[in-house]
């Protein structure tokens, strides 16, 4: 085979291996896809949690296909993801339990008396083992996947799997409205996610 034609296949080939890179945002780049659950999902967007000035995670949004508002993420089955990549500047680590407390007020400021009935006990399952993990610190990364084939959303650290999977794509949209619902606690954030400019 010609010098020339076999550079050209070993680069179109190292091209096909390497994974494409979607966003480059605050010098970290996401994919812009992954596998899951036998699934192949997309970046549908990112963005920042700040606390006055001080920015605490970026959050990326993986789906089975992009969507532009809450109610069209919420209704797609299948895979999900959420991945948290922690940046808090300045200390050294924060403790998981301003999580649980953010899930709690999230996801009660953003459901309904039914929907929070239904899915309280959940929570609570969810929060306790996010309570077990103890203190996160800047680099370290947070997967919340919903495997609706592997029992439900599960919780990954640093690639260690956390407590057992929470059953139900109703607790798993509970969660996502602590980002995504009208009642938020950063709006940026949810445009970021949600894959709105700005």
């Amino acid at each position: 085979m010609p010098l020339h034609r076999r550079a050209l296949l070993m680069s179109l080939a190292a091209g096909l291996s390497s994974p494409a890179i979607a966003m480059r945002y605050e010098d970290q780049d996401f994919p812009d896809t992954l596998q899951l659950g036998g699934s192949t999902l997309v970046l549908n967007g990112a963005g920042k949690r700040q606390v006055a000035i001080y920015p605490m995670y970026l959050a990326a949004l993986y789906l089975p296909q992009k969507a532009s508002s809450p109610a069209e993420v919420y209704s797609q089955t299948g895979p999900k993801r959420v991945e948290l990549r922690i940046v808090i500047p300045l200390v050294k680590d924060v403790s998981t339990q301003e999580f649980v407390k953010a899930i709690d007020k999230g996801v009660r400021r953003n459901s309904s008396e039914a929907e929070l009935a239904a899915v309280a006990e959940r929570v609570r399952q969810f929060n306790a083992t996010i309570g077990e993990v103890g203190r996160v610190k800047k680099g370290d990364v947070l997967v919340i996947d919903y495997l609706p084939a592997q029992g439900g959303t599960r919780l990954t650290v640093n690639g260690k799997v956390w407590g057992k999977p929470v059953e139900g794509q109703d607790f798993y949209t509970a969660f996502l409205k602590v980002f995504l619902g009208d009642k938020n606690s950063d709006e940026r954030l949810r445009s970021g996610m949600l894959g709105r400019p700005g």
